[in-house]
């Protein structure tokens, strides 16, 4: 397995679409670094393991919240 993914690996590993997984990177949410002089986007493996993990922790901690009664407010 490579170390690092362009964002057409990262959007077929997380079955979004190519503008989706740009966004991620853009914002900072998914961790990626530009590489050579046209910038491509690199997501080291590590880092999007990471990202995957910490989103099933939200998903159980919002499990337990609903189990516990805590209102939510629901992400857009």
């Amino acid at each position: 397995m490579p170390r690092f993914l362009t964002l057409t690996d990262v959007a077929e590993e997380l079955q979004v679409s190519m503008a989706q997984a740009r966004a991620l990177v853009r914002s900072g949410e998914l961790p990626a670094i530009q590489i050579g002089g046209r910038g491509q986007w690199r997501v080291e493996q590590v880092k999007l393991d990471e990202y995957i993990e910490d989103l099933y922790a939200q998903a159980a901690a919002k499990a337990e919240a609903r189990k516990a009664g805590v209102p939510q407010t629901e992400d857009v």
